[in-house]
Parts: C-alpha cells; sequence; structure tokens
C-alpha cells in the first residue's frame, strides 16, 4: 500500500469532487488533517467544500483569528483549527489540546500546522495544496503513520475510477 499520491484539479468543481471523495472515506470513523500551503492556496476552500459533503449546516470560514471552529451539524463533528497567528508558546497550548481531537469518530483539520514546532499526532493525513494558477491546484495527500494508508489508498483508486 502507498502512503502518498498527488492529484492536479483544474478547477473549483473538481476541487469540491476531491473533497466529496475524501469526505466519503472518512465520515464513519473521522479523521485528523494537516493541511498546507501557501496564502490562497486553497486550505479553507478545501475545507468548506469536505464540511459540505458531510452535510454540515453552518457557514465554513477561516479560524484564523479565533483559532478553531466547531462544526456540529453534520454528519460528525468538524473541528478546524487555525495555527498561523499563533506564537511558539500558544501553538503549545493549542497542540495539548489537539491531542484531545485527534480522537475516532471527528474530523479535525489543521491549517497552518508548519508553524507548529511541537509534536502532532502521529497518525494523520496531510494535505499539502500547491497553487499553480487562479483555478489550478496540485494536491498532496500523505499518510503520516498506518492508520490513515487505507484512506489515501482508497482515495487514489476512487479517483482513478472516476
Amino acid at each position: 500500500m502507498q502512503n502518498s499520491f498527488s492529484i492536479t484539479v483544474q478547477n473549483v468543481d473538481e476541487t469540491a469532487k476531491l473533497a466529496e471523495k475524501l469526505a466519503a472515506l472518512v465520515k464513519n470513523d473521522g479523521a485528523f488533517i494537516c493541511l498546507y500551503g501557501d496564502i490562497g492556496a486553497g486550505k479553507t476552500a478545501f475545507t468548506r467544500f469536505l464540511a459540505k459533503s458531510l452535510s454540515v449546516k453552518e457557514k465554513v470560514t477561516s479560524p484564523s483569528f479565533v483559532i478553531i471552529n466547531e462544526y456540529l451539524s453534520g454528519e460528525l463533528p468538524v473541528y478546524h483549527f487555525d495555527l498561523y497567528r499563533l506564537e511558539k508558546e500558544g501553538v503549545k497550548t493549542v497542540i495539548d489540546e489537539l491531542d484531545e481531537y485527534s480522537k475516532k469518530g471527528i474530523l479535525t483539520l489543521v491549517e497552518w500546522a508548519e508553524f507548529s514546532d511541537v509534536k502532532l499526532p502521529y497518525d494523520r493525513i496531510e494535505i499539502r495544496i500547491d497553487y499553480i494558477d487562479e483555478t489550478s491546484r496540485t494536491f498532496n495527500f500523505t499518510a503520516i503513520g498506518d492508520d490513515y494508508i487505507p484512506v489515501i489508498e482508497n482515495l487514489k483508486n476512487t479517483i482513478i475510477k472516476g
């Protein structure tokens, strides 16, 4: 089994379909997902599509200024963190909290995880979003730890089958 793969999407509709496919794979057990990418790469947009695919009714917005947004109206609880504005001491406090959000049955998304200089929960999915042009992005999916290798493999197979 592979623990990583990449896919390039050409527009927002393809991004939404990619998020929908990932949502179908994590809706039963949840997942801990770290999102990486430059400003404007589409981390929050991808989170929005993922949440919508899980029937979240609340408006999904960037948690840049509040650190965490909670969405509890969907098929499973969704917790959306943003580490961008935290100083090192603040990140350490949130990392302690993140351990509680890495449990089965919830979906936790962490934007700007690269701002953490402390250990994140070991088993996770890392998604790097690279900006290509106004509408195109490359998504690089990696399973860290054994728990999410089947999710990555099934996502890849789902995309290949169309």
